[in-house]
């Protein structure tokens, strides 16, 4: 997949502009200062969408997938429409993995080539010690240091969208607060959805 690092930061910005919350613009600095590089940070540092600007590339993705969703699901749920904001859509799936802005450091790998012989290329290593927290609550705590005025349920979508590919999921209290997060906020489930559509089948790369 081609990226459009520049377009993408551009319609990234105006998305959450468009949101009309206090604080985006200290938000959008957030992203942007000496310790983060969110707009230029890969979404892995193997699987989807692992090269520079992947991680915009991918939440861009989460937002179209999560608007497509919150449509089909109010068509049919008219009454989950005051559950499911069209701005909170766009806050949750913009921001839950805002995390990786600080996370991923440009590396040199080896890998066998066609041949069978070790060839070096570029990739990228996974650093957390700028701020040793799980990957949901990372991106919880950053948009809540921002300065951006953000509500429970998007908080809390934004915390539990791992599911049950996050380490804490592996405890009882994890997984009874995910069930009980998911019954309180329709945004939550919505947002898990949106993260798999566009992780596993919008940036899906056909392998022989």
């Amino acid at each position: 997949m081609s990226i459009d690092i520049e377009g993408n930061k551009k319609r990234f910005c105006e998305l959450l502009r468009s949101t009309g919350r206090e604080g985006v613009e200290d938000l959008l600095e957030y992203l942007e200062d000496g310790k983060n590089d969110f707009f230029n940070a890969p979404a892995s540092t193997r699987f989807h969408l692992a090269e520079r600007g992947g991680c915009c590339q991918h939440s861009l993705n989460v937002c179209d997938a999560g608007l497509e969703l919150r449509e089909l699901v109010v068509a049919r749920r008219p009454d989950l429409a005051s559950h499911l904001k069209r701005e909170s859509v766009i806050i949750a799936t913009l921001l839950h993995d805002i995390n990786k802005s600080d996370i991923y450091k440009p590396t040199t790998k080896k890998v066998k080539g066609a041949f069978g012989l070790w060839e070096e290329v570029p990739g990228w290593d996974v650093d957390y010690s700028n701020l040793p927290l799980g990957h949901g609550e990372k991106s919880a705590i950053m948009a809540l240091w921002s300065g951006l005025e953000i509500y429970e349920e998007e908080l809390i979508a934004i915390r539990w969208h791992m599911t049950a590919w996050d380490l804490a999921f592996q405890s009882p209290e994890a997984k009874n607060n995910i069930n009980t997060a998911r019954d309180k906020y329709p945004l939550v489930a919505l947002l898990q959805l949106a993260d798999g559509m566009a992780a596993n089948m919008y940036e899906f790369t056909h392998k022989d």
